[in-house]
C-alpha cells in the first residue's frame, strides 16, 4: 500500500519515497489510533500525514525516549541539531534527515506555515525543563506549540468546505483535545518523567498535591482526592472537544470519516478511564479492541461513501465539461460548496 499511496500523492523522487515510508514505518510503530484514523484518508493524502506524524514523533523520542540514556543536555543538544536540520530543509535542502525531507515537502505541497513547526519545537525544548504547570492558561500556552498547531498543521492537508480562518479554532482545539486525552491516559509514566501535566490550581482545588500523586504512583495505592482531580480533568477535557466538534463538518467531505473516527476513539479512551476507576496512575486505560473495530468499521462505510459521491461528481463534471455545458443549476439553489485546494 505504501507505493500505491505514494504514486498517488505524485511523489516519484526515489530518496523523498524513502524519507516518506520512514515516517509511514513510525506511524505504524507508534501511533496505532491515529495511523488506524489515516487509513480512511484518499491514499493521495496519507503520505501528507504520515510525514507530519514523523516530524513530532522525531522530537518527542528525543524528549522522552527512556530507553537511551541521555542527559538533559543530550537531548537539548539533539533538538536543538534537529531544529537546525528543519530549517535548511523548508529551504530546501536535500541533505537532511528523511523525516525532515518528507516534512519539508509536505509543508511546501500544501503551504504550512513553517511557525507551526517551530512553535512545536519550542514546547518540545520546554519539556528538558518545565515539570509542571500552576494553571490551564499556563498549560494553554505549551499546548499552542505542542497540540493546537499539530491540528493547525493538519487543516491544509485535509482541505475544507468553508474559509481557513474559520475552521482553524476548532482544528487547534481538537488537538489539544486529543493531548489532554493523553496526559490522563499517561499520567503515570509523565510522573516517571518528572512531569504532572495536570494543572497545580486543578489538584489544590481537590485538596491533592504533586507528592499525592507521587506516593499513589510509587505504593500503588488509591486516593479519593486524586479520583477526584482526574474527573475533574477528565470533564474538561470533554468541554474541548465539544469546541472541536463542529470543526469536523467544515472539511472536506473525504476527510470528515478519519477525523470522526479519531474523534470517537479518542474521546473513547476518557470513557474506558472512567470505566476502570481513573486508576491511570496505575495502568494504562485503552478503548477495548471491539470497540476500536466497530468505530474502524463504521468509519471505513463512511469513507467508501464520501469517494464515491466524489468520483461520481467528478465524472459528472467532466462530462459536462466534454459536452461543452457548464454545471446545471436549480433556480434559486446555493452555489456548490467549494472544496478548499490541498
Amino acid at each position: 500500500m505504501t507505493v500505491h499511496e505514494l504514486d498517488a500523492a505524485g511523489i516519484h523522487d526515489p530518496g523523498l519515497r524513502a524519507a516518506y515510508t520512514r515516517c509511514r514505518a513510525l506511524n505504524a510503530r507508534h501511533g496505532k489510533t491515529y495511523f488506524l484514523a489515516t487509513r480512511l484518508l484518499p491514499v493521495d493524502r496519507r503520505p501528507a500525514v504520515h510525514a507530519l506524524y514523523g516530524f513530532a514523533r522525531r522530537a518527542d523520542d528525543i524528549v522522552d525516549d527512556l530507553d537511551r540514556p541521555a542527559t538533559p543536555g543530550d537531548r537539548a543538544r539533539a533538538l536543538l541539531a534537529l531544529e537546525a536540520q528543519l530549517e535548511t530543509g523548508l529551504r530546501g535542502a536535500r541533505d537532511t534527515e528523511p523525516v525532515i525531507r518528507a516534512l519539508a515537502d509536505t509543508a511546501g505541497r500544501y503551504g504550512i506555515d513553517h511557525r507551526h513547526f517551530t512553535d512545536f519545537l519550542s514546547s518540545m525544548r520546554s519539556d528538558l525543563t518545565v515539570g509542571g504547570y500552576a494553571s490551564y492558561e499556563e498549560l494553554g500556552r505549551y499546548m499552542h506549540g505542542s497540540a493546537a498547531v499539530i491540528g493547525l498543521q493538519m487543516l491544509p492537508v485535509l482541505g475544507t468546505v468553508t474559509a481557513h480562518e474559520e475552521a482553524a479554532p476548532h482544528a487547534a482545539a481538537l488537538g489539544v483535545a486529543f493531548q489532554l486525552t493523553n496526559f490522563l491516559r499517561d499520567v503515570g509514566e509523565d510522573l516517571d518523567r518528572g512531569r504532572l501535566y495536570l494543572p497545580a490550581e486543578l489538584l489544590a482545588a481537590h485538596g491533592a498535591d504533586r507528592e499525592r500523586f507521587e506516593w499513589s504512583r510509587s505504593t500503588g495505592m488509591p486516593d479519593a482526592r486524586i479520583t477526584d482531580v482526574l474527573r475533574a480533568a477528565a470533564a474538561h477535557n470533554r468541554t474541548v472537544y465539544r469546541a472541536a466538534l463542529p470543526g469536523i463538518a467544515m472539511l472536506a467531505p473525504v476527510s470528515r470519516p478519519c477525523i470522526r473516527t479519531a474523534f470517537v476513539l479518542y474521546s473513547g479512551i476518557l470513557d474506558a478511564i472512567e470505566a476502570d476507576g481513573y486508576a491511570v496512575l496505575h495502568r494504562r486505560a485503552v478503548v477495548p479492541r471491539r470497540r476500536r473495530a466497530a468505530v474502524a468499521l463504521d468509519g471505513l462505510v463512511r469513507a467508501v461513501a464520501a469517494r464515491g459521491t466524489r468520483r461520481r461528481r467528478t465524472d459528472a463534471f467532466a462530462a459536462l465539461r466534454s459536452a461543452g455545458t457548464s454545471r446545471p443549476r436549480t433556480a434559486g439553489a446555493p452555489a456548490p460548496v467549494r472544496e478548499e485546494a490541498v
